[in-house]
């Protein structure tokens, strides 16, 4: 019997260069910023195509119900959903997703993928991943080599040795270059030995562990406790916060690929982009003839190589070059194209001034549906509230703050103490403060509310919750 190949997409970082669009309570892999589809499920796609079985996904614990229901919307059913409690980097996450899969198949071969990489040439990318795997079956841990376009110093570089014998397109990995200074990104640029790191590995899952427990024995041992002493919670697998507090954070390619004798790479030039800064995104986005891109409403005026992005309103930009213009209902950047790497020294800021820019989107999104902020003073808050059909909130209680609810379109069903009202339309109530309440959709069509908070504090942690369908605390 051939061996399957599983896909394992990772599903973590924080993408904070593509600030102010990705934050960290919805990162950039959650964003559609190359096509229709966010690049999780774009990853998902290929993954489909290039592997014999459903993914396995490795996220923040934090991140499980968006991950669900993005997966959910692209039809896509995974193998499991494993929970991290905190990241650990890309050893310790495809250690676990390994370690689940080689009771059920011990002659798994994985193909480990991020999942915020664009890739415009899918059909190459399944071809070159056919021959990684040709190479893993006999025992190779293999990764992927993009081919440059640029003398970039903003990646590793992977320099390929010698060709091998018995796995056509593969070559023995020479050794792991850190990012170079500008004079030897061209010379790396102006080789044809020398490849921008993918990030991306076909190997077995037994390869893989036995790597690991020789190189690293004291992650691998992490690991698995991690596993054994998790749980399963609705579709996730948890892991055991304790045994993963405990497990080092490192790369797949520190702990194991720079000491292996059995490294391999792949050579491919198949549209790759990590999507890692808005130039990078304007790089590969469809440009008009005066190689602009925007997207939302902008109208562009004697405007050249710039990048806009509006997601609320409408964007004018007259007689600006070689700009980065990003817009969101709470916060604006605007940058040149060569500073934009400093984005990240604004969520610096934005962290260290005790802001909340760099986490939340003015839309939050919760396992039943949404949360919008629409006005707020010292002692009032406004929000619309999206609830899902057959969805429901927590039951919860409030020491701060009292509510009055006004259903805008669809039937609610409120708790309010010792009540159940049954509300629709232009019909409203009132939750005093302290009173237990829970409010849920139990109609076929979305249900929409404005409520309005009042008190002396409104912050989301001013919730007790007394009973949640989704286990959170």
């Amino acid at each position: 019997m051939p061996m399957k190949l599983h896909s394992v997409i990772l599903s973590g970082g924080s993408g904070t260069r593509l600030w102010p669009l990705s934050r960290s309570a919805v990162p950039k892999q959650f964003l559609a910023l190359a096509s229709d589809l966010s690049l999780l499920q774009e990853t998902c796609v290929r993954a489909k195509a290039a592997a014999d079985a459903s993914p396995i996904i490795v996220c923040n614990q934090d991140h499980r119900f968006l991950v669900a229901e993005q997966l959910r919307k692209a039809e896509v059913k995974a193998h499991s959903i494993v929970l991290e409690p905190f990241g650990r980097n890309t050893a310790p996450a495809v250690a676990i997703a390994a370690l689940a899969l080689v009771n059920d198949d011990p002659e798994a071969l994985l193909l480990v993928l991020p999942s915020d990489h664009v890739i415009r040439d899918v059909e190459g990318f399944a071809e070159a991943v056919k021959l990684a795997a040709v190479a893993a079956a006999k025992g190779a841990l293999v990764t992927f080599g993009i081919k440059p376009t640029r003398a970039e110093t903003g990646y590793g570089y992977i320099r390929k040795g010698r060709a091998m014998s018995d796995a056509s397109g593969c070559y023995q990995l020479d050794s792991f270059v850190e990012k170079p200074d500008a004079e030897t990104a061209g010379k790396y640029f102006a080789s044809e030995a020398y490849y921008w790191n993918s990030g991306m590995f076909v190997f077995g899952a037994q390869t893989y562990l036995s790597e690991l427990s020789r190189l690293r024995p004291d992650m691998y041992a992490a690991c698995q406790r991690a596993l054994e002493k998790g749980h399963r919670d609705l579709d996730f697998l948890r892991l055991d916060e304790e045994s993963f507090r405990a497990c080092a954070s490192d790369s797949i390619d520190y702990a194991v690929m720079e000491h292996t004798q059995n490294a391999v790479v792949v050579p491919v030039d198949i549209g790759w982009s990590d999507v890692g800064s808005w130039d990078a995104l304007w790089e590969i986005s469809e440009k008009d003839e005066h190689h602009n891109v925007t997207r939302g409403d902008v109208h562009l005026r004697d405007a050249t190589n710039t990048y806009v992005n509006a997601q609320s309103r409408f964007v004018a930009a007259v007689g600006v070059e070689d700009l980065v213009i990003v817009e969101t209902s709470d916060a604006v950047l605007v940058a040149t194209k060569d500073k934009v790497q400093q984005v990240t020294k604004v969520v610096d800021y934005l962290k260290a001034a005790g802001r909340q820019e760099h986490i939340n989107h003015a839309k939050v999104y919760r396992p039943w549906g949404s949360y919008e902020s629409l006005d707020e003073g010292s002692r009032f808050q406004v929000k619309r509230i999206i609830v899902k059909p057959g969805e429901k909130l927590s039951l919860q209680r409030h020491h701060h703050r009292a509510e009055h609810w006004v259903v805008v379109c669809g039937t609610a069903q409120v708790t309010r103490g010792d009540e159940v009202l049954l509300l629709t339309e232009n019909q409203s109530t009132y939750i005093p403060l302290g009173t237990a309440h829970r409010l849920e959709n139990p109609g076929k069509m979305i249900l929409e509310i404005i409520e309005v908070q009042s008190g002396g504090y409104l912050g989301e942690d001013d919730i007790v919750r007394l009973d949640d369908v989704y286990g959170r605390q």
